[in-house]
This record gives C-alpha cells, sequence and structure tokens, in this order.
C-alpha cells in the first residue's frame, strides 16, 4: 500500500468536503458549542439578568404604546440599540446596556436604520412634537420618508385588554404587582393609541440616561 493510500485512508479535509452528511454534521456540532460557550454565561451574568439602577417596568399606557409600536412594525426602520461607538453616542447618547432591556418582551434592538435609534428619544421632544411627526412626519422633516400614522388618532384603547397582557409579562419574570394589574384597566381608559406611542416614546432611555 502506497503512503498516499495510507494517509487518505484516515480522517482528512477530504472526506469531510466530499461528504455532504459529515459536513453539516460538523458545521451543527461547531455553532452548537460556539453557542454554549458564548451565549450560556450570559443567563448567570448580573450585568445580562438584573435591571440597572432606575429601569422599571413599563406602566400600563406605555406598555400597550410599545404593543402598537411592534404591531406597526416600527423596529424595521429604528434600532433600539446605541452602541459604545463615539459617532453613535456623540448622536443618540449614552451606549445602551443590557440590563436596560430585562423587561422586554421581546426586546426592540432592530438591525436596520432606515430612521434613527431611538433608545434615547424619550424626554428629547415634546409630547406635541411627536403627535405631529406620528400624524404626518413631513410637517416637521420635508424630507422624511417616515410612513403617516394618522389613524392612532382615532382608535381607542381597550382596557380590558391590559390585565391578560400584564399577567402574561409578570409569567415571564416582569414584577407586576397585583395592584397594578387591577388599575392598570383605569390607567388607559379613554386613551388613544397615539396617546399610548408617545407615551412609551417618552420613556425609552430615560430610567438610565445621565442626567
Amino acid at each position: 500500500m502506497s503512503q498516499n493510500q495510507q494517509s487518505s485512508s484516515g480522517f482528512t479535509h477530504e472526506k469531510v468536503e466530499t461528504n455532504n452528511f459529515l459536513m453539516i454534521v460538523l458545521i451543527v456540532l461547531v455553532i452548537a458549542v460556539g453557542g454554549l460557550v458564548e451565549i450560556v454565561p450570559l443567563f448567570f451574568q448580573k450585568s445580562t439578568t438584573e435591571p440597572v439602577k432606575g429601569v422599571e417596568p413599563y406602566a400600563a399606557l406605555p406598555l400597550m404604546g410599545r404593543d402598537i409600536y411592534i404591531r406597526e412594525g416600527c423596529y424595521n426602520c429604528h434600532s433600539q440599540m446605541i452602541r459604545p461607538f463615539r459617532a453613535e453616542t456623540l448622536r443618540y447618547g449614552e451606549y445602551s446596556k443590557a440590563g436596560e432591556f430585562v423587561y422586554d418582551h421581546p426586546f426592540q434592538w432592530g438591525s436596520k436604520r432606515t430612521g434613527p435609534d431611538l433608545h434615547r428619544v424619550g424626554g428629547k421632544y415634546s409630547d406635541d412634537w411627536h403627535r405631529i411627526h406620528l400624524n404626518n412626519p413631513r410637517d416637521l422633516v420635508p424630507e422624511s420618508n417616515m410612513p403617516a400614522y394618522s389613524w392612532l388618532n382615532k382608535s381607542t384603547l381597550d382596557p380590558a385588554d391590559m390585565a391578560p397582557k400584564m399577567k402574561a409579562l409578570r409569567v415571564v419574570g416582569v414584577p407586576y404587582s397585583d395592584d397594578e394589574i387591577a388599575k392598570a384597566g383605569d390607567d388607559v381608559k379613554g386613551k388613544t393609541e397615539m396617546d399610548a406611542v408617545v407615551a412609551y416614546l417618552q420613556v425609552l432611555g430615560t430610567a438610565s440616561a445621565p442626567k
């Protein structure tokens, strides 16, 4: 038997590259091991599992606004994750921290910025500014390609939605009390979807942002 034949009888690159099933198995194995090493430790780090100082669960009205934000697909154009780069912190403010999102289910980090990042938008503009902007963005920013959301002014919130929503969030770790859940319906009674979205935008990033 020649030396080449002996070497080819072992575990070689050629065998991996010419065997589709073996290649798939090894790729999955590498991804699984890498994921365990990188992701699992995050479940046990306080910096990723405990809220930073000042961060509290969303009140009833902002919570409804958050659901409308998700329903309307705002995350497709706006991120909520300021990366620790000078260019971003100069434009948007303090970089985002994992502990700021422990009560977000699901989180709204996003992956695209057709529009600006919104994580520190809370308190940056007045309520009236947000209402005008949501009703017709081009009234404030003529070059904006953001769609108008004028119908939010015409839709009233249903107080009956609040208790089931907050109870579900409590199951996944958001510490809502029975009293907060009981009062939530009254907190949104008579409010429009526009009120809710504005309330949500106004609390984004305000709890842990530097004063």
